[in-house]
């Protein structure tokens, strides 16, 4: 199992960085929390929300004019 390898290599290190592996486990325990949080489910979308709010010209695909040159 991996957690006696750890305990082995930690009990080798200077308690420097023992304090150092200490925050290190602390800051990947609050970063898991905040991905957590991130996440857990959104609101779902509802359709036809924006219904009659957007609009497209009815010459969209017409060519425009200071393309006409190119044509």
């Amino acid at each position: 199992m991996v957690q006696p390898t750890i305990l082995e290599k930690l009990e080798q290190l200077p308690e420097s960085l023992q304090v150092e592996v200490l925050h290190y486990i602390e800051f990947l325990i609050d970063k898991q929390g905040k991905e957590h949080a991130l996440a857990s489910p959104k609101k779902k979308r509802r359709a036809g929300l924006l219904k009659g709010k957007i609009w497209m010209s009815d010459d969209f695909d017409a060519p425009l004019e200071d393309l006409k040159d190119y044509m």
